[in-house]
């Protein structure tokens, strides 16, 4: 009777049993590290180089640009997932970003690179990846089995952390060693070589309505053509399903609603740590790549390590939430009142484990509360509404690094999320919404709780985990 658990007990991990998801998931590794990696590495080049005299909001500019696609296009982004095949969709996406990042490899490596050409080589990538992050989340019942739901839930989950860890680390290092050019030649490499992996695995066809058992001419038949269907990426027909929109999903979710709130605010203080860092580095520390390089692992190494303890945290997610925004506070408070590079690396491994453990334990929450039917336009829309805020945290805090000491922003950042925290621990309706479905206020919140074998993958972190893709 134990034969049967010791067997599976021993299956090897799901990267190595499942081929098409594992080429997928190679496929999300090199996406996001390689828009990590531009991200990086231009807000390094724009505040050493290329815009010295303002690089603040030069460097605060370009991270909101970099945001604005997954903001604007969500509705966009929504018809899209819904309509088209996803691996048409995610290899598009990632050959679109390929060829705009080639392009500008060509031109820095031609002549000199004018600022404007990096924000728009940024606008086109954030435009591919606003699609290829989405869809990638509601594809993984087409690539795994039921059974194997919760294990890709998880691989997609720690992939964020680990190409934000790979990404962040290489991009300053690469712009010090080979420039702009060298930057975005990498990128392009790595942007091909998804595309071609997602080229090679095989999805799987949505399940038929249910009717007559076809034979097996038929079935051969219907299989070519959905097939060719999908390699010349046009549309295949997807099941009806009821679909309502943001405003009704929302409504009748109202413990989301407020969470959703609570992190927006929040996010308007902690994704400024992506304009913070290389002006901290450039007028405090004195620093170069290699500093900057440092810093982004820290806070990588430390969101990685959240994602993959952040399940066994005990507490409800509201108490962890708030827990963690204000440990975030504490540890973000620290560069601005030490200046010291062990110190503040500390420091931003703290913040990154409490973002890996609340993306982790929301994450679970959302695909527990939110129903199938709505999950595409929920996850496409969430990540609009909690980057919504980006464009104006970079603007607000790259204005303010050519005004006042980075030391200073540290400070208005750890004073910001104070208010956050405390509106996530008084947040009514959470009696014990980590129970599971139907429990208590979760279920009255959500309406009704998608039943245990409904398809579901990752969404985006409620926080910037990862930073802006």
């Amino acid at each position: 009777m134990t034969a049967p658990t010791a067997a599976a007990g021993s299956r090897p991990p799901l990267v190595l049993r499942n081929r098409t998801f594992a080429a997928v998931w190679l496929g999300q590794v090199f996406t996001q590290a390689a828009v990590r990696m531009f991200q990086v590495g231009i807000s390094w080049w724009l505040v050493s180089d290329a815009a010295s005299g303002a690089g603040g909001f030069a460097a605060g500019l370009f991270m909101a640009v970099s945001t604005l696609p997954a903001v604007v296009l969500a509705p966009l982004v929504a018809h899209a997932i819904a309509r088209f095949a996803h691996r048409s969709l995610l290899r598009t996406a990632a050959g679109g970003a390929g060829a705009a990042a080639a392009a500008l490899a060509v031109w820095a490596g031609a002549s000199d690179l004018p600022v404007a050409a990096a924000y728009a080589a940024a606008l086109a990538l954030a435009t591919c990846q606003a699609f290829f992050d989405p869809c990638l989340t509601t594809s993984v019942p087409e690539l795994v089995d039921d059974e194997d739901i919760e294990a890709a839930t998880g691989f997609e989950l720690s992939t964020q952390s680990l190409a934000s860890l790979g990404g962040a680390l290489l991009g300053a290092l690469v712009v010090d060693a080979a420039g702009v050019a060298g930057l975005a030649a990498g990128c392009a490499a790595a942007y091909a070589t998804a595309a071609l992996l997602i080229t090679a695995a095989r999805f799987r066809t949505a399940a038929p309505a249910p009717g007559p058992a076809p034979d097996a001419a038929d079935a051969g038949a219907a299989e070519a053509a959905d097939d060719a269907a999908d390699d010349a990426g046009q549309a295949v027909a997807q099941p009806p399903a009821p679909r309502r929109n943001l405003r009704r999903i929302l409504g009748s979710l109202p413990y989301v609603r407020g969470i959703l709130l609570c992190f927006t605010a929040a996010n308007l203080f902690t994704t400024a740590v992506f304009v913070v860092m290389p002006l901290y580095t450039a007028s405090v520390l004195h620093g170069d790549g290699a500093t900057v390089a440092l810093l982004e692992a820290s806070l990588g190494a430390g969101t990685l390590v959240g994602s993959f303890t952040g399940a066994r945290v005990p507490g409800r997610p509201a108490v962890v939430g708030t827990a963690c925004l204000g440990t975030m506070a504490a540890a973000l408070a620290v560069p601005g009142l030490i200046a010291a590079r062990p110190v503040i690396a500390g420091a931003l491994l703290v913040t990154g484990w409490c973002v890996g453990v609340i993306g982790v334990r929301f994450v679970a929450l959302f695909q527990r509360l939110v129903p199938a039917a709505d999950k595409p336009a929920f996850f496409a829309v969430m990540q609009a509404v909690l980057g919504a805020t980006f464009p104006v945290a970079s603007l607000l805090f790259g204005f303010l690094g050519d005004h006042l000491c980075a030391q200073t922003l540290c400070l208005v950042q750890a004073a910001g999320l104070v208010p956050a925290a405390l509106a996530l621990a008084l947040l009514p309706g959470h009696a014990d919404p980590a129970a599971g479905p139907g429990s208590g206020a979760a279920g009255q919140d959500c309406g009704h709780v998608p039943a245990a074998g409904a398809p579901s993958g990752p969404a985006p972190a409620p926080t910037a985990a990862g930073g802006p893709r």
